[in-house]
């Protein structure tokens, strides 16, 4: 398959985001075009990684993160959007307001390694557990894209990490997959009154940002995609939410615009298995069961960027009405 690019032309808007998340626009422009990753012999194509502005760590991964709890977390109103992720009995909320500078943060739960990530430009907030191979790694932002998606890499090996993918796809941890957590990608209203005990992501990083603005204007409306992407399917506005299910290698896609036609939860099949979708249009939010009631780890993520990766996931589409 050739290679799409939505907008046509490379904007700078990238770029405007470096220069404001880190003030560094010329080192930016300095950086060399693979921020000094080894691109041979990657499972993806060379050509399709891009660099995205910031050099490597130029985006700032949260290494340290600082914790308040719910009556101290003022700065959140209702409507913000928080990813939420539960292990080992710990209960955390990280605010997007905060990802949007950050995209990564290295955390533990209970003991065991977790890393949170936020992809600004395909809306996709996924948390995975840390521990590879015996070891707990510790990730960053390579300044990297695929299929505009932010490749992460690993302090340990250096090697790059689809975040969409869930695996390496350059160095030596080459092929290894990512086990992915149940994230919740809702409002702070919604997360807080689930689980009123949250502990919340603190705006004390140890970064200077203003995390009450975004540097992200207008970009989940529009219909313009900034980097070139490998599959283009205009069903959908490119931005509309979606919830991405996979299954043994299986792709089946629940687009908001759908489910809001449909009652929650709605029952479903597929890969010869039954699965419950609970849809929340009021919080703008999901999440599927299985037949135990047991959550399965899915991405809500933007409409182009799902299907860029996986262009041919079944498509759930809302019976008609009779």
């Amino acid at each position: 398959m050739h290679l799409v690019d939505l907008n046509m032309t490379l904007t700078p808007w990238r770029w405007t985001v470096a220069a404001f998340s880190v003030g560094l626009l010329h080192a930016a422009h300095a950086a060399p075009v693979n921020n000094g990753f080894d691109l041979t012999d990657t499972l993806i194509p060379a050509q399709e990684i891009h660099h995205g502005g910031p050099p490597r760590d130029g985006i700032p991964a949260i290494d340290n993160p600082q914790f308040v709890t719910v009556k101290q977390a003022e700065s959140l109103t209702d409507a913000d959007r928080v990813l939420g992720v539960q292990q080992n009995g710990v209960t955390k909320a990280y605010p997007i307001r905060i990802l949007n500078y950050h995209e990564i943060v290295n955390d533990m739960f209970g003991g065991d390694g977790v890393v949170v990530s936020y992809c600004p430009l395909c809306g996709t907030g996924m948390a995975f557990a840390a521990e590879i191979e015996g070891r707990t790694r510790s990730f960053g932002v390579s300044g990297l894209l695929y299929n505009s998606d932010v490749l992460l890499y690993d302090r340990e090996s250096e090697s790059l990490w689809s975040q969409i993918l869930g695996k390496a796809v350059s160095g030596r941890m080459r092929g290894t997959k990512l086990t992915l957590l149940p994230t919740a990608h809702t409002t702070w209203q919604d997360w807080r009154s689930r689980h009123p005990d949250t502990l919340v992501l603190s705006e004390v990083t140890g970064h200077r940002r203003d995390y009450s603005r975004t540097p992200y204007v207008g970009y989940e409306t529009s219909s313009q995609v900034y980097f070139p992407v490998s599959h283009v399917n205009r069903k959908y506005h490119p931005k509309e939410l979606v919830i991405g299910l996979t299954v043994e290698d299986q792709h089946r896609v629940y687009p908001f615009a759908e489910l809001s036609k449909s009652v929650s939860p709605i029952i479903d099949r597929f890969a010869g298995r039954e699965f419950k979708i609970e849809f929340d249009p009021l919080h703008r939010t999901g999440r599927v069961l299985d037949k135990q009631g047991t959550e399965i780890p899915t991405v809500i993520a933007y409409w182009f960027a799902w299907v860029a990766f996986h262009p041919d996931a079944d498509i759930f589409e809302s019976p008609q009405p009779q």
